[in-house]
């Protein structure tokens, strides 16, 4: 389980950050001054990436991030200071994103799986029922059987794996598959997720959620 960093003062903040990291399969690890982490940095520094604020009591983000990049933790920014000098600074001194408050808690999840898929040392199969999946190989095995998958289906499935037991539009689902604000018709996640239900046996995983979108529940 990769273990995230969350460094921001304000506790509500915090909090809702934590909480949705753990829905979506993260370990995090809050703290609330920059001083306080940096002494707790020098004895523990096993983690996978840093969500850091920039006004931050004790040392600011941008003493930490230094701190940081000397044990190859990548750094996200997460700040109100949303002035071009302050990005330029971010992202100049090695910052991976740079995120201004307020922001879509769906987008900063796609930004962290971007980050961490950067990263990547490792690779973990993906195990939900009776399928495995590969990511790096681009495989889908069921029962012993490898099944073909589209290129769009499997990006797809990844999606809907990597934000899990949460309710996706569909109009969420093609932003992130392409990358972009997707003005196509949206009806053409309700053909993949059509393709996914009945290639995997998947209509018990894949839910429907009325009038809003989709929901891959697994425990």
């Amino acid at each position: 389980m990769k273990r995230i960093l969350v460094i921001e003062d304000e506790a509500a903040i915090n909090d809702l950050i934590c909480m949705n990291l753990e829905i979506a399969g993260y370990e995090p690890a809050p703290f609330f001054d920059g001083a306080e982490f940096s002494s707790h940095l020098k004895e523990h520094h096993g983690y996978d990436l840093a969500l850091l604020d920039i006004m931050l009591p004790g040392k600011d983000g941008f003493e930490l991030l230094e701190e940081l990049k000397a044990y190859d933790i990548p750094v996200i920014y997460l700040t109100a200071k949303g002035d071009l000098p302050s990005k330029v600074k971010g992202l100049r001194s090695g910052a991976e994103d740079y995120i201004v408050k307020p922001f879509e808690m769906l987008e900063l999840l796609v930004r962290v799986d971007k980050v961490l898929s950067r990263f990547q040392k490792d690779t973990e199969e993906i195990r939900i029922k009776d399928v495995v999946i590969n990511e790096q190989k681009r495989t889908v095995v069921k029962n012993g059987v490898e099944i073909a998958l589209q290129p769009m289906e499997f990006n797809c499935l990844l999606t809907f794996w990597k934000y899990r037991n949460r309710v996706m539009t569909r109009d969420q689902i093609l932003n992130i598959l392409w990358g972009v604000e997707f003005e196509g018709e949206s009806r053409t996640v309700d053909v993949h997720v059509g393709n996914l239900r009945k290639k995997l046996d998947f209509g018990d995983v894949i839910k429907t959620v009325p009038r809003v979108g989709y929901r891959m529940e697994v425990s």
